[in-house]
């Protein structure tokens, strides 16, 4: 009874060594191990001013538990016409559908390479009638015969030295890479409406101040008129007056060129034909909004580009592993089975069965260093993932950086210059006053016309760039999206 036990366990033994041998084999993986590289990260963003002045400017600094940016960022300037033509982007932007495209072509890969873990079957039936020929140099007896065969043949690869693994993995990190290339793409095109949507209500603002100084002018022109009617004025000053009034309507006229433009961008942004989109004028008037900045350390995890960069450089790690197992053998398990008969009633019958199993190992012995080669370019690869992941985080602190400080600067510039449009309109109202008591000629009005003209556009002006600075920022910010929202592929 003893003796019969030892022989059953000896055979279950046998029977378990080669799975035990295949498990060990397979838990071997050569190459390094993946670490997230290290990038510079600042304590404080060096352009955030205090925050007594931040609160004081309407402007937020984020708290842990503060909620940053919404994934529909753009609702942030409650505009309804903005999101509503930002909503289209998602359902028919023709860049972002190609993009997403790239991503599910990128998640396709995965299972391409994840099917290397498992065998390959195939099979190749086939039914030949063959004649021998008489002249045959071997002496084989001329005749005719058939030939049905219907073989089956197994192929499996042993992952022996982890390369299936890792190509996997490979796989999976360059589809979260893709989906981070998509975000990336999202996230522009979404900032590019925006600002296209302000510069084209700036210029509706811009055509507003020219139209009530065209207004103003052709005041002006008819007092003129008037003056000179009644000999009080030269015909050159109702020369100047008509002048300042017709330079003003050319350039009015001009700004529907821009304006245009920027509507037909705005259609193909949202996917749309030019003529099918109008928008009535709306002159900008509104005010940026409070924006969320959060702290340095957050930024790493809520820019999809810096996200992608970081996923390549994981991906390159495992293409570093790659190339070291090609110095290993490759291990191989083929079977082959079937029937093969003479004839259809013979052809499946139990006496034509054939087969054959066995492994093999194949080893490369010389390739004049071409296996080396590829295993310095991974490396070299890997190295340059990861200084381009590196500069991807530089690159993104200095973004925030720049429009924190061009919002900070622009903002107590636009406080000056409402002071100087002020001064400026009241130089006017005087030199017109004078003007009309005989003191002076229509040369200081013209001149103070201009000042004033001036002014007030660099007073629409920096309104328009403080809202390009906001949702380049935002931009800057990664918008509402995080790490978290990478596909577990």
């Amino acid at each position: 009874m003893r003796r019969g036990g030892h022989a059953k366990t000896r055979a279950t033994v046998r029977a378990a060594l080669p799975a035990m041998v295949a498990g060990m084999l397979a838990g071997c993986m050569v190459g390094p191990k993946y670490s997230k590289p290290a990038a510079p990260v600042a304590p404080a963003y060096s352009e955030l001013p205090p925050q007594s002045f931040l609160e004081s400017q309407g402007w937020k600094q984020a708290q842990p538990a503060d909620t940053t940016l919404r994934a529909e960022w753009w609702q942030i300037f409650g505009v309804h016409e903005l999101n509503s033509l930002e909503e289209q982007i998602n359902l028919s932007n023709q860049t972002l559908k190609a993009a997403e495209a790239r991503f599910r072509e990128a998640r396709a890969l995965i299972q391409i390479n994840r099917a290397g873990l498992y065998p390959t079957i195939s099979t190749t039936p086939s039914v030949t009638n063959n004649r021998l020929s008489a002249n045959k140099p071997t002496g084989t007896v001329a005749g005719d015969y058939g030939d049905y065969l219907l073989p089956v043949d197994v192929n499996y690869e042993l992952d022996a030295w982890g390369r299936v693994r890792r190509s996997i993995a490979a796989a999976r990190e360059e589809a979260q890479a893709s989906a981070g290339d998509l975000e990336t793409i999202r996230l522009s095109l979404h900032a590019e409406l925006a600002i296209d949507y302000f510069e084209l209500r700036s210029l509706d603002a811009q055509k507003q101040l020219l139209d009530e100084t065209m207004v103003a002018y052709q005041k002006a022109l008819t007092l003129t008129q008037n003056r000179f009617d009644g000999g009080l004025s030269s015909r050159a000053e109702v020369a100047q007056a008509r002048t300042q009034l017709e330079t003003t309507r050319a350039e009015d006229i001009g700004v529907g060129v821009s304006r245009a433009t920027y509507e037909h961008a705005i259609a193909i942004l949202a996917g749309r034909n030019p003529e099918s989109l109008m928008l009535e004028a709306a002159p900008l008037k509104i005010t940026p909004p409070v924006i969320p900045v959060g702290v340095p350390s957050q930024l790493l995890e809520r820019r999809p580009d810096v996200a992608a960069a970081e996923r390549r450089a994981a991906e390159a790690n495992e293409q570093v592993g790659i190339a070291r197992a090609a110095f290993f053998p490759t291990l191989l398990i083929t079977a082959a089975g079937g029937f093969e008969g003479s004839n259809p009633v013979n052809w499946l019958a139990w006496p034509s069965r054939l087969w054959a199993v066995g492994p093999t190992m194949a080893e490369t012995l010389f390739d004049a260093g071409r296996r080396r080669a590829q295993s310095e370019s991974a490396a070299a690869s890997y190295d340059e993932a990861v200084a381009n992941y590196r500069q991807a985080v530089l690159t993104a602190f200095q973004e925030v950086e720049d429009n924190l400080s061009t919002l900070r600067i622009l903002e107590r510039q636009q406080q000056a210059q409402q002071v100087a449009v002020e001064a400026a309109r009241q130089s006017l109202d005087l030199s017109m006053n004078r003007y009309k008591g005989g003191l002076v000629t229509y040369l200081e009005v013209i001149s103070a016309q201009s000042i004033a003209l001036a002014d007030e556009y660099t007073e629409v002006d920096l309104l328009r760039r403080r809202m390009d600075a906001s949702v380049l920022l935002i931009k800057a910010l990664g918008g509402g999206w995080d790490v978290s929202k990478l596909p577990a592929t």
